[in-house]
């Protein structure tokens, strides 16, 4: 295994036997933890049909994907970038390929409601901007309803039709519970267990709550790492609870590790107000622009991957980098933007004797 300088001569688990990361050492868990699993297991076909036949992940096939954002000078998305534009540096020749496709068309969603409190009520009012937000995406994409309080329950399973998910966000109501975001997050993420593995579908979570967090026994650490072993990223949306802190009004802190669902998973953290509408007239809180800025980020990234031949199976650390040109920056998870990201892989002789 090939791990940052400063750790290089130590032993560590089998578990973190095989990985595949960007060069900052602080990210290394997190890029570890992504591909462990489709380095020592190859990634299974769960179904097929004639229409999506292509996109099924073979058998025995080690693609490594990464959602990608890309930006110009002026931080803008790029569209229409092809493969023939990225430049692979591969000395050692482990990779035979790259998987290269623009936007997320294609997507198996879940809603995940909090229906503590007051929210129950607010989150109600956003079911046709939710349901507007999915028709938006391919008609083979799919949706799923989560709502929880002290315990997740799964209100409408995954589905084709928005319409059967309707109904789904009339939550029940509830007084004084405690709420388990972090037990209902990772039961989000188990949600995804039972779809096939399509290559061009992105999992996403929406998970919308006031980010209190008063019961769970689960860590977000775990959260995190069973959303990146399953390619599971979170957009979550934080409606914020308000207290006086030094004599002024302020936002209430969520739990720790609220705000890490997003950012160390590959999606993006939204706060849905603030003071100062806090203390305005009420009214109803719309949710529509946070639902279109999820649409545009999602359709502006990229999903790339590299196929690994038989030249990565030999036991020894391999590097490799992929650019972009001139002009052009790109981020991998919460990695920061450069032109350039160098990657590493080690692939050690047990754990593909393991493997087989």
């Amino acid at each position: 295994m090939l791990v940052p300088d400063e750790t290089r001569s130590k032993t560590l688990p089998a578990s973190r036997a095989v990985c595949l990361f960007p060069r900052a050492p602080a990210f290394f868990l997190f890029i570890c933890s992504l591909l462990i699993i489709s380095l020592l297991e190859p990634v299974k076909s769960l179904a097929q049909d004639s229409q999506t036949e292509d996109e099924v992940v073979r058998v025995s096939t080690d693609l490594l994907l990464f959602p990608i954002r890309i930006k110009d000078k002026r931080n803008q998305a790029v569209p229409g970038l092809t493969e023939s534009q990225l430049s692979l540096e591969d000395k050692d020749g482990i990779t035979t390929g790259l998987y290269f496709t623009p936007g997320a068309d294609r997507v198996a969603l879940v809603f995940a409601l909090d229906q503590s409190g007051s929210l129950r009520e607010i989150i109600s009012q956003q079911r046709e901007a939710a349901l507007a937000l999915f028709r938006r995406f391919s008609d083979r994409s799919s949706i799923a309803v989560l709502g929880f309080a002290e315990r997740p329950v799964v209100v409408a399973p995954f589905e084709r039709d928005a319409a059967k998910a309707r109904s789904a966000f009339n939550l029940s109501a509830g007084s004084n519970r405690h709420t388990a975001i972090f037990e209902a997050a990772a039961k989000a993420v188990s949600m995804f267990d039972g779809l096939p593995r399509v290559r061009s579908e992105r999992r996403i979570v929406i998970l919308i709550s006031d980010g209190l967090d008063n019961v769970s026994r689960i860590k977000p650490g775990a959260v995190i790492g069973a959303a990146l072993k399953n390619r599971v990223s979170f957009y979550v949306i934080h409606l914020p609870l308000f207290e006086p802190r030094e004599g002024r009004l302020a936002v209430r802190a969520p739990a720790k590790g609220f705000r890490d669902l997003a950012e160390k998973t590959g999606g993006k953290y939204f706060l849905a107000g603030d003071v100062k509408s806090a203390l305005a007239p009420a009214k109803e809180i719309d949710l529509a622009a946070i639902f279109q800025a999820i649409e545009d980020d999602l359709k502006s990234q990229y999903l790339l991957g590299f196929y690994l031949g038989e030249a990565a199976n030999d036991g020894r650390k391999h590097r490799f980098s992929l650019g972009l040109p001139s002009g052009l920056e790109y981020q991998v998870g919460p990695m920061g933007y450069s032109r350039r990201h160098e990657f590493f892989v080690h692939r050690p002789r047990e754990a593909l004797k393991a493997r087989n």
